[in-house]
């Protein structure tokens, strides 16, 4: 049986052994809970050659009937094709990807609901008289609700019903630009600066394929059922039916969007995704010379797209634990996992060619850890070369342990 003698000895030695650990501690250089963001080095964008992809100096077999293209993965942001990407030219209809933007977020936020009623004004009827613009045939003082002007808008392409949506999400088509830019900005459309709500040409309107697809893609990832309007075939409205100005969808089943536009000065265009499998494309072609050559051409990109390149996901590598020991915590260990699903894009065929590392800034954490830290990453290669690198996250937050816990792992990290 231990005398009190000997409990005492040992508590001062283990209180004599805490008090050097921390000394050396501190003398030590700390290792950190988690890698930091490494800062990314920019380059400019190097000028394009005409007809050139932007995926190695791999070249289409064709030259597109076109102002402007540009063509990406979706999910990935893969650049596949461009070629004058950054010129600009008036967006035409194209602007009311925008308008959908802040309708489908003002939705999402909780201001307005699809069922919500909009009382038509004089502004939006006498857009709905003019038979040299597209519409949706609205009434003055008419009460139409969000869904019918969102199928308005994206599928009968109608200048009165961005009008109505303007006028009730700002008060006026004017202070609804001031928005479409401030958003345009916060989302990085760089080379775009939009005049109105339904893209009527105004002077110092311009966009460019590039910001189309920048936009095109926003849309997709935080609204999911965006396909939902401009997907539909056609939209019938107070028994005036109309088919979609996208005649891409009529021709191509994997095709569920987007936008078409066209004003005399810059041509026809059309900014289309289409899904196949795993993959999504988004085709920004502008200025083709009419509606049949917008179809062709931008078909003829996304077909290309999909016989060319494969999206592939990769799985957490086998040989890695799913979670990282902490110490000092009030729990032992915490869940890792990828920020978002490991995935690349490549030519078809590579696929099998590909491998997943995962690298950590440490083999263990020290509580406080946070929820969402950064710990490590997962980075996709092939043949020795890192095609993408995902940051690793902590799934959950791992506070401090008690005295007694945080003096047993400090023994144990000591040894």
């Amino acid at each position: 049986m231990i005398s009190r003698k000997q409990w005492f000895e040992l508590f001062v030695g283990l209180l004599l052994f805490c008090v050097l650990f921390q000394a050396v501690s501190a003398f030590a250089a700390p290792r950190t809970r988690g890698a930091q963001a490494r800062p990314r080095q920019t380059e400019a964008t190097p000028a394009t050659p005409k007809n050139m992809t932007m995926f190695g100096s791999l070249s289409a077999p064709f030259l597109l009937d076109a102002k402007a293209a540009l063509l990406i993965d979706a999910k990935t942001g893969a650049l596949l094709y461009a070629f004058n990407e950054h010129e600009q030219m008036q967006p035409a209809s194209l602007a009311k990807l925008v308008t959908f933007y802040l309708a489908l977020e003002a939705l999402q936020t909780g201001r307005i609901k699809l069922d919500t009623p909009v009382i038509i004004s004089e502004q939006a009827w006498r857009l709905s008289m003019d038979s040299t613009v597209s519409r949706m045939f609205l009434r003055v003082g008419q009460s139409v609700s969000i869904q019918d002007l969102l199928y308005g808008l994206m599928v009968s392409s109608g200048n009165d019903a961005a009008v109505a949506l303007a006028e009730h999400l700002s008060g006026s088509p004017d202070g609804f630009t001031e928005k479409m830019n401030e958003k345009a900005k916060e989302l990085g459309l760089t080379e775009s600066h939009f005049g109105n709500p339904d893209g009527l040409p105004v002077p110092g309107q311009y966009t460019t394929a590039s910001d189309m697809a920048i936009l095109a893609r926003a849309i997709l990832e935080r609204f999911p059922d965006a396909v939902t309007y401009t997907g539909l075939k056609e939209f019938t409205f107070q028994k005036i039916k109309q088919p979609n100005f996208n005649s891409l969808l009529f021709h191509d089943a994997r095709v569920d969007g987007l936008k078409t536009g066209h004003v005399r000065e810059a041509g026809y265009h059309l900014v289309a995704t289409a899904s196949e499998g795993e993959m999504r494309l988004i085709a920004a072609v502008l200025g083709t010379p009419n509606a049949e050559k917008r179809r062709i051409e931008t078909g003829k990109l996304l077909a290309w797209g999909f016989r060319t390149f494969a999206t592939v996901s990769l799985d957490w590598p086998r040989d890695v634990a799913e979670t990282l020991p902490v110490y000092g915590g009030d729990a032992d260990q915490v869940a890792i996992a990828p920020a978002v699903t490991p995935r690349v894009t490549v030519l078809k065929g590579q696929e099998k060619k590909l491998g997943v590392t995962a690298t950590f800034s440490s083999q263990y954490l020290v509580a406080p850890v946070a929820k969402d830290a950064t710990v490590g990453d997962l980075t996709v290669t092939t043949e020795g070369n890192a095609l993408a690198t995902i940051p690793i996250k902590a799934q959950a937050a791992v506070g401090p342990g008690g005295f007694f816990k945080r003096m047993i792992d400090r023994i144990r990290l000591a040894f």
